[in-house]
């Protein structure tokens, strides 16, 4: 029996294997961090299909950070000014089964929210979804993956009738060209990077164009870096469309065969010419052709995108144009080629299968569909019409729902929205005006147990067995390899527990995750994205497995291995990628194009906020730092935030590097030391999204960012606001310290 267990890595979506085994082992020193501590040890699984035993610092430090700051027991308090103090859970579930009714019987399951995360396990966000959907016919439960990766969602369902990314990992050594777009794939996928990296490196025929406002570390290791202006995104693409039309490098055939609306979209590129585009975007003439030669010549070309692309007003219609591109060049349903989009949380994608979202439902269905809702409350039990037909609240509806009184119960678990949303300022004044919140979680203190009135203690990665599934669509089995701390609980079983006491005993009565798991899968039968051929068991003795990967073909593979017929029939419903026999799940099976003219930023600057500021992650640090921030080596790798700006910027405002900058928009304030660059463009500046006022004073991205969204998927344009800098002069800084020393 091996001394290690197989789980998945719980941060980003590239889904990397891990090995963990106990601190203690025969004939081995125990494993221990620098203050004695002992830890698990971990390595990364090189039987894992995705990561091949590849494993990156966050990845290969986290079982520092699983006791440190937990939560041990269930919390509550009357009011926000009051202290918690430790309840029973029986106590309370109680507390929070009679809030449920009392809300339900005196507002509606309408004035019920429930906002969760990626960080989930598929078996957790289903059962979330049972209880809120269809026991308390409230379709208003949101994840971060609104935040994330919601326009990749709406647009693969708008281009191909449903989503799921097209594309697997092997495409990165398979791919002539692979085209990068508002992804630090580097520093936010890594392991994905590394692929495609040492690919690139032998393969010197084959191309990399990196499309980015910042000079990262991945556009560092491209052939073609197009620095464009933050926002014209659009332009860009359009562009490379009218040269790839001109240039005649189109496939006319799929065109006409496989696709609808190529003339409504060939009337729009007609208006982005290249001196056009190349003014509005800040490249030059001869960099925009050579994208387009580079696509145009390519046999297998493979885009690739993440949060650049999708926290946008226009993210839905950015990544359609993305799409449109693979269209008129036939560029998808063979090896190394396609739109990927990087999944930005390890389980996003099973959020996205479960119904995670406030207009989905399990198994790729949509509420607002009569016989998906049918569907779901027949195989649930339900009577007819229990699920609403209205796509619930989101998550910035969620906010503004805490204004408006139309919020009395807010339900957050496995999330950091106090850090995580955008107009922070905003965002925490209508949490304090919460009149109840519950919020669940592993670690304490975050920033958003400060909203709390009851406090959860949950299981986390390595506590609890379930499933996750990654961009590429493998599915893993997340092993428990220890028990979870004093009282803490899986996710999924709080969420059964509360559904039992409401009276639902029946739709809960699961023994274990597994059973959980048994049950959903049943409801992605004959979906898009089937499941029914995998199972806990199944995963434990087989390994990852992609989707999708029916009952039927299972059954088919193991039966009949000399069938040609029957292997045929495997080989399509069970392909590493999508599309292959160029039929899209559309009414008349045919890809859409998308026609979009480029809108350019929901806040651009102008006179008094001139500089476009953006944010995004870096290689060390995750999210809101509720994990990352605990580790000793991850805090020494970036020991503070800071704001990126060109020596042009610079000069002109006399700005020196380190020196502190003031940093305002038009809804609040940060302060950030400089790091003079010219990795930025210049009229933008860059800081880190991850400092929330736990790990540093006045450092919030979000205080910064406005909520303006994405009208179709509803996605926050977190990625781009106008600012002003103010320089702080190291006079008034000194001063400032003497005036706070002075008052202690």
């Amino acid at each position: 029996m091996s001394e290690f267990t197989k789980t998945l890595c719980p941060y980003c979506g590239v889904g990397c294997g891990l090995e963990v085994s106990p601190p203690a082992q025969h004939g081995k020193a125990t494993n221990q961090d620098s203050q004695g501590n002992p830890n698990w040890r971990v390595r990364g699984d090189k039987t894992h299909p995705s990561s091949q035993g590849m494993v990156c610092v966050k990845g290969a430090t986290i079982t520092e950070s699983l006791d440190k700051n937990r939560l041990h027991y269930p919390m509550v308090r009357d009011s926000l000014d009051q202290e918690f103090r430790r309840v029973s859970w029986d106590e309370a579930f109680n507390i929070i089964t009679q809030r449920i009714q009392t809300v339900c019987f005196t507002q509606g399951p309408e004035a019920l929210c429930m906002y969760g995360s990626g960080q989930f396990q598929t078996e957790d966000y289903y059962i979330a979804q049972k209880l809120m959907k269809g026991c308390l016919g409230s379709n208003n439960f949101d994840a971060n993956s609104r935040l994330c990766m919601s326009s990749a969602v709406a647009g693969y369902i708008q281009s191909f009738g449903t989503d799921g990314p097209p594309c697997c990992y092997e495409d990165l050594e398979l791919t002539d060209c692979a085209f990068l777009i508002g992804t630090n794939t580097a520093e936010c996928h890594p392991i994905v990077f590394n692929r495609l990296e040492k690919y690139h490196k032998k393969n010197r025929k084959v191309k990399m164009i990196v499309v980015d406002p910042r000079r990262t570390p991945t556009a560092e290791a491209a052939d073609l870096h197009l620095a464009i202006r933050p926002g014209t995104d659009i332009d860009l693409l359009n562009g490379i469309a009218y040269l790839l039309m001109r240039w005649n490098y189109i496939d006319t055939m799929f065109i006409d065969d496989c696709t609808s609306n190529f003339p409504a979209y060939a009337q729009v590129i007609r208006h982005y010419p290249p001196e056009i585009v190349a003014s509005q975007c800040g490249i030059s003439i001869e960099d925009l052709e050579t994208a387009a030669r580079y696509w145009g010549e390519s046999q297998r070309v493979l885009s690739l995108w993440s949060m650049g692309v999708n926290q946008s007003s226009e993210g839905t219609a950015k990544v359609r144009t993305i799409i449109n591109l693979h269209l008129m060049t036939g560029q998808i349903g063979k090896p190394g080629a396609g739109p990927f989009s990087l999944t930005g949380q390890p389980n996003a994608m099973g959020g996205r299968e479960a119904g995670g979202l406030a207009h989905l439902l399990p198994g790729y269905r949509a509420v607002k569909n009569p016989q998906h809702r049918a569907e779901v409350e027949e195989f649930w039990g339900l009577k007819p019409g229990q699920i609403s037909p209205n796509p619930g609240l989101t998550a910035w509806d969620m906010i503004t729902g805490l204004e408006n009184g139309a919020v009395e119960l807010l339900w957050i678990a496995a999330t950091n929205p106090a850090v995580s949303m955008p107009d922070l300022e905003r965002t925490k004044k209508a949490l304090l005006r919460s009149p109840f919140t519950i919020y669940q979680d592993a670690y304490y203190p975050t920033e958003t147990s400060a909203y709390a009135h009851v406090l959860l203690p949950a299981a986390q990665w390595g506590e609890k067995t379930g499933v996750m599934t990654n961009s590429e669509r493998v599915v893993t089995l997340c092993q428990a390899f220890r028990q979870p701390p004093r009282e803490a609980k899986a996710d999924w079983e709080i969420f059964a527990e509360v559904g039992r006491r409401l009276g639902f005993e029946r739709e809960f009565a699961f023994a274990n995750s597994a059973e959980v798991y048994a049950e959903f899968v049943k409801l992605t039968s004959d979906r898009p994205c089937n499941m029914t051929g995998i199972n806990h068991a199944q995963l434990q003795a087989e390994g990852p497995t992609q989707w999708p990967h029916s009952e039927k073909s299972y059954e088919l593979e193991s039966s009949t291995p000399n069938c040609k017929d029957a292997i045929n029939r495997v080989s399509t419903s069970n392909s590493k990628r999508l599309y292959t026999n160029l039929r899209f799940h559309t009414p008349d099976g045919r890809a859409r194009f998308g026609a979009y003219y480029s809108k350019g930023l929901a806040e651009p600057p102008d006179p008094n906020y001139p500089f476009i500021l953006t944010n995004g992650r870096l290689y060390g640090h995750w999210h809101t730092q509720t994990r990352t921030g605990r580790i000793e080596k991850i805090c020494k790798m970036h020991p503070e935030p800071f704001i990126e700006i060109h020596p042009r910027d610079a000069a002109q405002l006399g700005i020196i590097d380190n020196q502190w900058i003031e940093v305002r928009s038009r809804r609040g304030k940060a302060k950030f030391p400089a790091k003079v660059t010219k990795a930025i463009a210049p009229g933008t500046v860059f800081v880190p999204m991850h400092w929330g006022s736990l790990w540093a004073d006045n450092a919030e991205a979000n205080a910064l960012t406005h909520p303006e969204s994405c009208p179709d998927s509803l996605q926050p344009e977190l990625k781009a606001c106008a600012v002003q800098l103010i320089p702080i002069s190291v006079q008034v800084t000194v001063k400032d310290y003497q005036l706070q020393s002075s008052q202690w």
